[in-house]
Order: C-alpha cells, then structure tokens, then sequence
C-alpha cells in the first residue's frame, strides 16, 4: 500500500499554501503518455484541479510526448478516459508536444540568435560515466563540447549555455528556495542527438506560450525550477510562472511510484471496483490534505484549499 511523503505535510503547509494562492491562475495537468495513469498522476490531479477551482482558475490539460519513442496513443486515450471517469474536466485541452516543432525549433532560433546555444555530441552514457559510484545523482554537464563549435545539426544533440548564478524563487508551500543551475545541472541539454526535444526544454517554451502562470506538481521535480526560470528569461519571459512542489506518495520502501513499474494504475483500481470519490479522498489524504482517507467527489476539491 502506498505510503505517503513524510517531508512538509503538516497543516502549517497546508495553511500557508491557503494563504499564498494567486487568484484566477493558468495551470496545466500535463502528464507524459508513457503508460497508464497511476495513483500518483491522481495526487497531482487533487492539487491541481483543487486549487484551480478554488481560486477561480483554470486547468490546462497537456499531453506531454515529446519522447516519440515511449509514447503511445492508448495511453493518450487513457488519460482522456480516467480524466472523464474521475470527474475531472479542463477547462481548455492544448496541443500536445508533439504538435509543436514549429514552436521549438523557433525559440530555438533565438538561443542561437544570442550565441547560447551549441552542438554537442557526448551521449547520456558518458555523461552518467563521470558520477562514478554514485549513479543515481544527476551529473553536471562537465561543457566538453562548449568551445568546439560544432554545428547543429543530425547527429548532435542542442546545449543551452548555462553560466554560474543563483536562481531565487518561492515556493507557495515550501517557502524560499535558491538553486544554481550551473551546479546542477551545467549547460542544459535542449535536443538530443535522436532529435528529440528534451522534457526541461519543451515544459517552458509550453508553459510561456499557453498562458501557464501556475505550475503545480511533485516535489520531485523542486531541483528542475531553477533552470527551468533561467531557461524562461532566455525565452524572452520576465516574468516566469509561480512554482507549487506538492508531497508524493510513496512504496513502504521509499521509492515513488512508477510507471514503468505498473503501480496503483487507475484502470486497475477501477476494475477492481474502487469509485471515483473514494479514490480522490484517498489522494487527498496521502499527499497532506486530509487527515485520514473519505470519499471526496471531484465537485468538492476546492473545498481542502478554501478552509
């Protein structure tokens, strides 16, 4: 059974999540079809469309399969289906990733333009090399193709320059954050050597062109907000999104849900006779919003952001 994240759940978040919240903001439910919707995606969703209709907001819904080797239309279709099952309806549906090439490669265009961007040719693998022991940290890119000027072009991947600096923002539930994104992650990588658009890339050319001035989701993806405002500036956007890194739920273990591991899968839970409400409150109560698991229908979400 999953358990939830024990880091920051208590009311005093909660409270000052109440406390913070803009009003009438764009935010997005953006998940990649890479498989089947899991209780996880679910926790998201309870966030997302939660403060959404309690503010006076709008949600935003954004296939994101900018990785063409993963995605699959069924699991498209499944979102739309688990969305609709659920009770959960945006307000607008965007064009997916993979529609956008004309969007990318034009900010794209300006990086090069102001001499950021650069070919490069080393492969994840090499990059991952360099972590030695520690393979699960992420590996800065340690710039070996910065000064080559090699072209971009097949068979190369697309950096963007990434000079030493602190990124400042806050966190509408975790408060003052400071990232260097330079120390992370080093040049961030744009398009890879397949031609894929990278996820860092396409989330911020999206999110500035659909309007998105709220991004909420799981604290996993905290370490990805410095670059991804460094990334917006570039991108001739002053003033970036505000940022909510909501808990996740997690195996007894401490592992986080996955796909690629089949876990908690929605279509699963509603095979097996679990309704709606039930597993919303569920959500709710996993990720800090509610003390203990009750049924909760979609229609009543902005009530655990109103009180």
């Amino acid at each position: 059974m999953p358990t939830s994240d024990p880091r920051a759940q208590g009311q005093d978040a909660l409270h000052r999540v109440r406390a913070l919240l803009p009003t009438a903001p764009v935010t997005r439910f953006a998940p990649a079809p890479t498989g089947w919707l899991h209780l996880g995606h679910l926790v998201n969703a309870v966030w997302v469309w939660g403060i959404a209709r309690a503010v006076g907001g709008r949600v935003l819904l954004r296939i994101e399969d900018h990785d063409g080797t993963r995605c699959r239309p069924e699991y498209v279709a499944g979102v739309h289906e688990d969305l609709d099952w659920l009770g959960l309806e945006p307000d607008d549906v965007v064009a997916p990733q993979s529609a956008r090439e004309d969007a990318y490669r034009a900010g794209l265009d300006r990086l090069r333009s102001l001499g950021l961007a650069f070919g490069c040719r080393c492969s994840r693998r090499e990059i991952a090399a360099l972590a030695g022991d520690a393979p699960d940290l992420e590996t800065p890119y340690p710039g070996t193709c910065r000064a080559l000027g090699l072209p971009l072009g097949a068979g190369l991947g697309v950096r963007i320059r990434v000079e030493p600096g602190a990124e400042r923002f806050d966190d509408l539930r975790l408060g003052r954050e400071e990232q260097d994104p330079a120390v992370q992650c080093g040049d961030l990588l744009a398009r890879d050597r397949g031609g894929h658009w990278t996820y860092q890339y396409c989330v911020v050319v999206d999110d500035r062109d659909q309007g998105v001035d709220l991004v909420i989701r799981g604290v996993d993806l905290l370490s990805s907000t410095g670059r991804q405002l460094r990334l917006a500036r570039m991108l001739d956007r002053p003033v970036p999104p505000r940022f909510l890194h909501h808990p996740l739920i997690r195996h007894p273990g401490g592992t986080k849900l996955s796909k690629a591991n089949r876990d908690t899968g929605l279509r699963d839970l509603r095979a097996a006779g679990h309704a709606p409400a039930a597993l919303l409150g569920q959500a709710a109560a996993l990720s800090g919003l509610l003390d203990r698991p009750r049924p909760l229908p979609a229609g009543e979400l902005a009530s655990l952001f109103t009180g």
